[in-house]
């Protein structure tokens, strides 16, 4: 059974950090593209980044890119996204999911595992 867990999450002022883990079991990451995507209340889910695993490849959405990295251990079986400089639009609840398929995506369907969330909430 594929399992992902995310944490890492909480309340963080604005300008601050936090790393959130994503901890996958029932597979190996390294056949798989795992995304984030976030969903802030009232919202729609959205990307925010991704990577491929087999070769590094990242992708950023242009409101995050140079604030949040994102990173995977093949070892750990997890993939890390840090956040840096966060802004009180990136609160929201934080998704880590898979795609079984080598090449990076934005979009909610192309991924078919999802973990339950972590809480980010940035205060002004």
């Amino acid at each position: 059974e594929v399992q992902l867990v995310e944490s890492g999450g909480g309340l963080v002022q604005a300008g601050g950090s936090l790393r959130l883990s994503c901890l996958l079991s029932g597979f190996t990451i390294d056949r798989y593209t795992i995304g984030w995507f976030r969903q802030a209340p009232g919202k729609g889910r959205e990307g925010v980044s991704c990577i491929t695993t087999s070769d590094g490849t990242t992708w950023y959405a242009d409101s995050v890119r140079g604030r949040l990295t994102i990173s995977s251990d093949s070892a750990k079986n997890a993939v890390f996204l840090q956040m840096i400089s966060l802004e009180p639009e990136d609160t929201a609840v934080y998704f880590c999911a898979t795609r079984d398929d080598p090449d990076c995506s934005d979009y909610v369907e192309d991924y078919t595992s999802w973990g339950q969330g972590t809480q980010v909430t940035v205060s002004s």
